[in-house]
C-alpha cells in the first residue's frame, strides 16, 4: 500500500524529530511517497483554494495529493477537509 504525504502537513506535525520516533520511521517506509510543493503542486492548492474560497494550503494540499493519487485521506480533522475535497473518502482517526 502506498501513503502520500503533502511535504506541508509533514511541515506542520514534526516538530522535534528526536522526540518522533515512529513519524521519522513511517516516512522513511519505501511506500511513502512525501509530495513537495513545487510550482505544480503550489498552482494546483491555490486554484483549489481560490476554488472553495479558503486559506488553509496544508487541507487544499491534502486534498490535491489524494485526488491526484486516488487515495482516501486519513485525518483527525475530516470537517475542514470535506468542505473542499468533495467526492473523496474520509477515515477519521
Amino acid at each position: 500500500m502506498r501513503i502520500t504525504v503533502p511535504a506541508t502537513a509533514l511541515a506542520q506535525v514534526i516538530r522535534n524529530p528526536a522526540q518522533q520516533a515512529r513519524l521519522c520511521r513511517f516516512i522513511r517506509q519505501p511506500g511513502t511517497d512525501i509530495v513537495a510543493l513545487g510550482v505544480r503542486e503550489a498552482t494546483a492548492v491555490g486554484l483549489l483554494l481560490a476554488k472553495a474560497g479558503t486559506a488553509d494550503i496544508v487541507d487544499a494540499q491534502v486534498v490535491v495529493c489524494a485526488l491526484r493519487a486516488g487515495q482516501a485521506v486519513i485525518t483527525s480533522d475530516p470537517g475542514d477537509l470535506s468542505r473542499i475535497g468533495q467526492g473523496l473518502t474520509f477515515v477519521s482517526v
